[in-house]
């Protein structure tokens, strides 16, 4: 389908011209994947470390990669951000948020703690919650190792990313063995369902279109969108009870093709009691702010998250 340029904030249109007309599916995810694992890694700066750890698992045999992002500074017990890369559930590694990561550790002075986990469609629900969940455990049982505070732990992440932790504080907090107090979504990817939609003009859709979250999503359920019978924790939406949730920041574009279900699932949290704040950014598409870091449309979108981040674990 041909895009439609029109609507996008004026901002962010070079960018959006510059991304291919693609549609993710069994025929390429493989080798994206391949060719992303040469891609370099970004090198840090002289005010921030970056380690590659590997922790057990849930299966003994099974090994995670961690990438830890930390500032050299700090003598004092951080806070830390547990970070969840996005891709679909189909793509990417943790080197693809380096920037982020790093604009998090430095600006914040916290640890960053990112998970490389399993991705379907090789491995579907639940092994990407499963590394995830270990992610948590090992940074709580390594926290005096890690210096960090572990009354200040924040999870968050991207697009599909956002998605997981999404379930993972929703898991963790059934658990009730370890007390997450925010949860920082960008453009989250929550709701299987909306692959059913009809309305919606994929046009717009710059990054991620219909097609993609098709695949994405029956890649990761190991079934078809829609089934009334998802696994518990699999679709965040689909969560009937929102309560006791924690603090929760969502950022999304009004061209996202998850802004509906982003705004929905920010409305349902506040009528459940939870406190959420909504960055919402006028003509911005999916992934919107990857391209170039240096736009002020972009740059506003960083600091509402950082702004957000900073009062959680420091106070207004």
């Amino acid at each position: 389908m041909k895009k439609d340029f029109s609507k996008i904030h004026p901002q962010l249109q070079q960018s959006a011209k510059m991304f291919p007309n693609l549609t993710y599916s069994k025929l390429n995810v493989w080798l994206i994947n391949l060719l992303s694992r040469f891609m370099p890694a970004s090198k840090p700066p002289q005010d921030v470390s970056i380690e590659n750890v590997f922790i057990t698992g849930k299966h003994d045999k099974q090994k995670i990669r961690l990438r830890i992002y930390k500032p050299k500074s700090s003598n004092e017990a951080m806070p830390v951000l547990l970070w969840i890369h996005g891709g679909g559930y189909i793509l990417g590694s943790p080197e693809q948020d380096d920037v982020s990561c790093i604009q998090y550790a430095r600006e914040l002075g916290i640890t960053v703690v990112s998970v490389d986990y399993r991705l379907a469609p090789k491995y579907p629900f639940p092994a990407g919650l499963e590394d995830c969940y270990s992610a948590l455990k090992w940074i709580v049982s390594h926290a005096q190792q890690l210096g960090i505070d572990d009354k200040r732990i924040a999870v968050g992440g991207g697009s599909a990313g956002a998605g997981l932790a999404a379930s993972l504080v929703q898991y963790a907090n059934d658990q009730n063995e370890i007390k997450i107090i925010f949860q920082l979504l960008v453009y989250p990817m929550l709701d299987d369902r909306t692959v059913l939609r009809t309305d919606i003009d994929d046009s717009n859709n710059i990054t991620w279109n219909q097609k993609s979250n098709k695949f994405g999503w029956e890649s990761y359920l190991g079934k078809k969108c829609g089934d009334e019978n998802m696994p518990e924790y699999s679709v965040p939406a689909r969560r009937k009870n929102l309560s006791g949730l924690p603090t929760t920041w969502i950022g999304v574009g009004t061209l996202d093709i998850f802004y509906d279900e982003d705004m929905a699932y920010a409305q349902r949290l506040k009528e459940a009691g939870v406190e959420c704040e909504m960055c919402v950014v006028s003509g911005a598409f999916h992934g919107f702010d990857v391209f170039d870091p240096q736009i002020p449309v972009v740059q506003e979108f960083r600091k509402s998250q950082i702004t957000a981040l900073k009062n959680t674990f420091f106070g207004n």
